[in-house]
């Protein structure tokens, strides 16, 4: 019974971090200007690395398939409009 309320303040939590990244990505994007493009795949290199070593590179792994497939699925719905 508790497991929908831990779910839920740790998507919560995941919301807040992913709006934080979000906000420095684009600092750090218009401080690249015409790398932007560059800075965005280093962003995410960067954030894997660091990632690893919070976590453990499974973890990661794992995260990171996940991400994939949305990737995928939301490609695979756009091409369907």
């Amino acid at each position: 019974m508790s497991e929908p309320t831990n779910t839920s303040a740790a998507e919560q939590l995941f919301d807040k971090a992913l709006d934080l990244a979000e906000k420095h990505l684009e600092a750090a994007m218009k401080e690249g200007g015409a790398l932007s493009g560059y800075v965005a795949i280093a962003m995410i290199e960067a954030a894997v690395n660091q990632a690893v070593e919070e976590t453990s590179h499974e973890d990661v792994a794992d995260m990171l398939r996940d991400l994939a497939d949305q990737i995928e699925a939301d490609a695979e719905e756009g091409d369907e409009e």
